[in-house]
C-alpha cells in the first residue's frame, strides 16, 4: 500500500508539474508597450451600482487617458445612492461621457448583464473596453495598450485587472495571490491556444463580436459570468489577444474581510460548471492534482519515503517559484514571492471549502 501511494504521489506530482512547466510560455513571455502613434477608437463601459464614491475617486482617472479618440459609458443599474448625480456632474466636465439609466423591471431584476448589454448599446466607438467603478488604471496609456491588440486582427483582449495594494495586511496579500494565480492560468491557456476566461474589470472586444455572439443571450438567464462567460463562449486562438504590458494594467478595491472574499470567490467558481468541456476538464485536473499532491506529501512525510516527498516538493517548488516571480515582475506582484509556498497551500484548501459550500447552498450575485 505504500508504494502504491509513492506511485500514486510521483504520478500525480508529475501531472501537476506539467502545468507548471507550461506556464512557462507566459510567465517568461516579453512585456512590451504600445508604440501605437494612432490609437484606435475605443468606449469605455462601466456598470455602477451604489459606486458613488468610487466614481468620485476614479473615474477621472479613466476620464484623463493619453488617447485622441475615446468614449466613457457609465451605466446606472438601479443605484440608490447619489450615482446618478455623480455621473451627471461629470457629464458637465467631461463631453465624451455617456450616461445610461436603468431602472429595475420584473424580467431583468439586478442583472448586470441587461445593464451592460444597453451601456453597449450606447457606444460609438467599434472597440470596448469593460472595467469597474472601483477600478484605478495604473497608467494612463492604459487605453492605448488595451486596444493595441486589435491591431493584429484580434477581436477580444484579456488584460490583468489586480488589487490595490494594504501593507501589513494577509487577506489584502492572499487576493492579491489568487488574483495572480488565476491571471498566469487564463494567460497561460490562451497562450496555448485554449483561451477560457477574462476577467470584467480589464477586457476588451469589438462591438461586431459582442453582436456575432448575440450578446450574452445564451447566458443571460445565468447571474453572474458577464465577463468569463462572454469569452468562455466566444474566445479561440485566432481571435484572442493579450495584454499584459506594465501600463495596461488595472487595479481594483479589495474585500476587506475574509467573508466578503469567501462569497466572491464562490460566486466565481460556481460559474466554471457552465465553461465549455475541454476547460472544465483541463481545470478541474489541474486543480484536483494539486489538492491529491499535498495530501499524499503529508501522508508520506512521514513515512520510509519522506526524503522522496521532500525531494519533489523542492523541485515542485523551484518551477513554481520561476512562474511565480516572472509572472509577478510582469503585474507588478513581486512581494508576493516569498509567500507563494504557503497562499498557495491555502488556497487549495479554501477551493475545496468553496467547492463543498457551492453543492449544498447558491453563492449571492450582483445586486
Amino acid at each position: 500500500m505504500l508504494t502504491t501511494a509513492l506511485v500514486a504521489f510521483v504520478t500525480i506530482g508529475l501531472i501537476n508539474l506539467c502545468y507548471y512547466l507550461g506556464f512557462f510560455r507566459f510567465a517568461f513571455a516579453a512585456s512590451k508597450n504600445s508604440n501605437s502613434q494612432n490609437p484606435l477608437p475605443v468606449a469605455v463601459v462601466i456598470c455602477a451600482k451604489n459606486e458613488a464614491e468610487n466614481l468620485r475617486k476614479f473615474l477621472p482617472i479613466v476620464l484623463a487617458q493619453n488617447h485622441p479618440n475615446f468614449e466613457v459609458v457609465v451605466i446606472n443599474d438601479a443605484s440608490t445612492d447619489d450615482t446618478l448625480e455623480v455621473i451627471e456632474e461629470f457629464q458637465d466636465l467631461y463631453p465624451n461621457l455617456k450616461k445610461v439609466n436603468v431602472q429595475n423591471n420584473e424580467t431583468f431584476w439586478a442583472n448586470k448583464k441587461y445593464a451592460l448589454t444597453l451601456g453597449i448599446k450606447k457606444a460609438t466607438k467599434p472597440y470596448l473596453l469593460f472595467t469597474d467603478a472601483d477600478c484605478r488604471p495604473e497608467s494612463d496609456q492604459w487605453l492605448r495598450e488595451m486596444v493595441s491588440p486589435f491591431r493584429e486582427q484580434k477581436s477580444i483582449v484579456l488584460g490583468y485587472g489586480g488589487y490595490l495594494v494594504e501593507k501589513r495586511s494577509v487577506l489584502n496579500k492572499l487576493i492579491r495571490f489568487e488574483t495572480l494565480f488565476t491571471a498566469i492560468q487564463y494567460f497561460s491557456y490562451a497562450k496555448w491556444g485554449l483561451p477560457y476566461m477574462g476577467v470584467g474589470r480589464n477586457l476588451a472586444y469589438t462591438s461586431a463580436e459582442f453582436y456575432n455572439q448575440n450578446g450574452f443571450a445564451t447566458h443571460l438567464h445565468i447571474r453572474s459570468g458577464d465577463d468569463d462567460l462572454f469569452v468562455n463562449g466566444a474566445a479561440n486562438k485566432m481571435n484572442t489577444g493579450m495584454c499584459f504590458s506594465e501600463n495596461g494594467i488595472t487595479r481594483s478595491v479589495p474585500k476587506k474581510s475574509l467573508k466578503a472574499w469567501w462569497q466572491q470567490k464562490r460566486r466565481h467558481v460556481s460559474i466554471a460548471r457552465h465553461y465549455k468541456k475541454k476547460h472544465q476538464f483541463l481545470l478541474g485536473l489541474f486543480y484536483t492534482t494539486q489538492l491529491l499532491f499535498w495530501i499524499l506529501f503529508f501522508a508520506l512525510l512521514f513515512t520510509a519515503y519522506w526524503q522522496i516527498a521532500l525531494g519533489f516538493l523542492a523541485i515542485r517548488w523551484i518551477v513554481q517559484g520561476a512562474v511565480f516571480y516572472n509572472s509577478g515582475k510582469k503585474f507588478g506582484e513581486t512581494d508576493l514571492f516569498w509567500l507563494f509556498p504557503f497562499l498557495e497551500l491555502f488556497l487549495v484548501w479554501a477551493q475545496l471549502g468553496i467547492f463543498i459550500a457551492n453543492i449544498f447552498s447558491k453563492p449571492t450575485h450582483w445586486k
